[in-house]
């Protein structure tokens, strides 16, 4: 008899620049809507935020999913379409990176 399939974990990457004049809303709006949206949808077990000390993007924040597939759920499709907000700050990204990736190693 085979093991059961384990479910492989997700990682949520977004690395993304923004225009100088807005950096303190952007943070702002990180701090005030976008991460705790992120953070109260099952199926994100946890996320963090870097800044570059060399190199770019500026920003990287990290998030780990219970599985890719987190991403397609009717729960972040909730808050995966932009805000007001969002769209305000939208025309201020620049070097935006955003990649899904599936564990293929625990």
């Amino acid at each position: 008899m085979t093991e059961p399939q384990r479910r492989k974990k997700g990682l949520l990457l977004v690395m993304i620049d923004i225009e100088p004049e807005y950096e303190e809303e952007f943070n702002r709006w990180y701090r005030e809507e976008h991460f705790p949206e992120r953070m109260g949808c099952p199926g994100i077990l946890n996320g963090r935020r870097f800044l570059a000390l060399e190199g770019g993007p500026k920003y990287l924040a990290l998030y780990d999913l219970d599985s890719p597939e987190v991403l397609d759920s009717p729960d972040y499709q909730k808050i995966a379409g932009p805000s007001e907000w969002t769209k305000e700050l939208l025309p201020h990204f620049v070097n935006r990176v955003r990649n899904v990736y599936v564990e293929i190693e625990p």
